[in-house]
């Protein structure tokens, strides 16, 4: 596998719904096998159902042992923060990494609800000037209907509105960029499924998703792998185009409201849809030769 200069890389810390659907352990395999990415760790993250972090702390070790690599995992909150209100470990592990006195720049990728970033930044505000926010999540500047509930800041509306409105560098990934990430399932049982046993998982975990009544909402033979773009954009920022724009206030109902005088963020229009799923499929395929 290559390598690049080591003045390049960056630290990152992954916050993943892991268990949620099939699209996270797709982008968690991403950041592993990328040479920019110092993975210093992962968060598990709720979606929003009981024991749901643990079924996603148990997703991230399940991959972890399929690829034989050794990278700590950490229990995140166990609901949003009107329901838990004890700081997790994964809040602690982003405030510790935060803290360190290191020249590589820190990026905390989000993949789910945003709870265990909002509970380290309630707990030790001193972190919001020493980290950047990748955030796939909410309907960014397209106000009034909402398409549909978005997910991600419907999970913990209030830890969302927590980290729009505080002064961090937060680059922004809403619902109509994440959903481009399209590939058909036959592309990923005749590209990732022979990757050894991590493609065999993933496959097989998604096929097994897209199979059950959970996923009544998919199209049926395609899938959106929406959090990868969290990993991409910290590899190449560049790989999609974004304006400054005043942080949006979330509703209850997950639309957004234009607040003008909001701080302001980089929110994506859009990514590049073919870098970010080749550059996956070809490190997978150079990890598994």
């Amino acid at each position: 596998m290559f390598d690049i200069p080591d003045y390049k890389k960056i630290r990152v810390i992954v916050d993943t719904d892991a268990a949620c659907e099939a699209d996270d352990p797709f982008a968690i395999v991403h950041a592993l096998l990328s040479p920019k990415l110092i993975v210093k760790g992962f968060c598990a993250e709720h979606f929003a159902v009981c024991d749901s972090m643990e079924k996603s702390f148990d997703e991230i070790r399940t991959i972890l042992e399929a690829m034989d690599l050794d990278v700590p995992a950490y229990h995140g909150q166990k609901g949003p923060l009107s329901q838990d209100s004890e700081v997790s470990e994964a809040a602690k592990f982003i405030i510790d990494e935060a803290m360190k006195e290191d020249e590589k720049p820190l990026f905390v990728l989000c993949q789910g609800a945003i709870t265990n970033v909002a509970m380290a930044i309630k707990t030790e505000p001193k972190i919001l000037s020493r980290m950047t926010i990748i955030w796939i999540g909410t309907h960014g500047t397209n106000y009034g209907p909402v398409p549909f509930r978005e997910f991600n800041a419907g999970n913990d509306v209030e830890a969302a509105n927590l980290v729009l409105e505080e002064e961090t560098d937060l680059w922004l990934v809403p619902s109509y960029v994440y959903t481009t990430i399209n590939i058909g399932i036959a592309e990923i049982e005749r590209r990732i499924a022979p990757c050894g046993k991590i493609g065999e998982h993933l496959f097989t975990n998604l096929v097994n998703y897209n199979n059950s009544e959970g996923a009544g909402w998919t199209q049926g033979e395609s899938w959106s792998l929406g959090d990868s773009p969290a990993i991409a954009l910290a590899i190449n920022p560049g790989c999609g185009r974004f304006e400054i724009a005043s942080a949006p206030h979330i509703e209850d109902d997950t639309s957004s409201k234009e607040c003008p005088d909001n701080r302001k963020i980089r929110i994506y229009k859009d990514v590049d849809s073919r870098y970010i799923l080749e550059d996956f499929i070809a490190k997978l395929e150079l990890f598994t030769k």
